[in-house]
This record gives structure tokens, sequence and C-alpha cells, in this order.
């Protein structure tokens, strides 16, 4: 399938919904438990995307605008959600993450990106050359990447509860995509 701008927009907007129905209110041992050392919770996945909301998504779209390929993007730091976090609860990241999308989401549209200008290529620190579509279509990929990583997390929590139904459970086969 070919990216198209239009269905990346309609499913970007749709994520800050789909974390506040899944996430907020619930009980902490959903969203604050993970699946181990150097592993991620819920609360820190919705950290993360803050933290890729301010310093990725639209960075590194207006880097390619304005610089193409003559300059690299700036390393992402995946860790970097630790001082998004720092003394807040779930709700106030879940409303933060909403805001800071729409932002984005709203200074994307005002660009009013072309066919062509999809094309443009900028640097990647680590994957060399890429493209304005390229970036989009992992900007969305990321989104359901997380979600799944979200759900898998929170399935964890259950693995040995289910007993001997977690032979059918695939979301408790999954090894993890998300590093």
């Amino acid at each position: 399938m070919e990216h198209d701008l239009h269905d990346t927009l309609s499913l970007l907007t749709r994520t800050p919904g789909a974390l506040n129905a899944l996430l907020r209110e619930l009980p902490e041992m959903w969203t604050s438990r993970n699946e181990g050392e150097n592993t991620w919770s819920a609360f820190d996945v919705v950290g993360h995307l803050i933290h890729a909301e301010r310093t990725d998504w639209m960075p590194r779209v207006r880097m390619v605008l304005q610089f193409g390929e003559t300059q690299p993007f700036t390393p992402f730091d995946r860790w970097g959600m630790l001082r998004e976090t720092q003394g807040k609860c779930l709700g106030e990241l879940l409303d933060e993450f909403a805001g800071l999308r729409s932002e984005n989401l709203g200074q994307l549209r005002a660009l009013n990106l072309q066919r062509a200008d999809l094309q443009r290529r900028g640097r990647h620190p680590a994957l060399g050359v890429v493209t304005l579509s390229e970036l989009m279509a992992t900007w969305a990929t990321h989104d359901l990447t997380h979600l799944h990583q979200i759900s898998r997390v929170m399935a964890h929590q259950y693995r040995e509860a289910v007993g001997r139904w977690s032979a059918y459970l695939g979301v408790l086969q999954c090894a993890g995509h998300s590093s």
C-alpha cells in the first residue's frame, strides 16, 4: 500500500482518543506495570509519545522542508520520556499528548503539503536519506506500534491468570516489537 497523507492524518488524529478510551481511570495495575527489566509500562509509552510529539515528528518535517539532506535529524532520545513524566499522573499525560498532537496536526495541515513535497528528502542520523512521505508513514506506524505494545504489556499482567488459555491468546505469545 502506498502512503497517503490523508489516510495518515486520519489515523494520527485518532490515536489520542484511542489511548484515552483504553487507559484513562484504569487501576494502576494496568498502567504502571511493565514486562520486566528495561521494558515500558503503558504510562511510559504515553510519556514516550509526548516526547516524540515535542522532539521528533514535526521538528523533522520542518528540517526536511528547510534543509533537505544537508542537515541530519537530531538523534531521538528513546528514554526522554523519563523527563516528560516526572511528577505527573496518567490523566495529565493523556491530556498533554492530546493537546500536543492536535497542535502538531494543525501545524502539519497548515503546511498544505503537496505530492511533490512528500518526495522531498531528509537525512536520518542512522538510516541515511529518507523521504517526507516515509517519515509521515513512520509516524502513523509508530502510533500503531505503541498501541500494540500497550495491549501486549497490559495482557502480560494476566499471563499466568489465564491458565491454559494462554495457548490461544496471541498477544501473550508476542515477544515484542518495540525496541
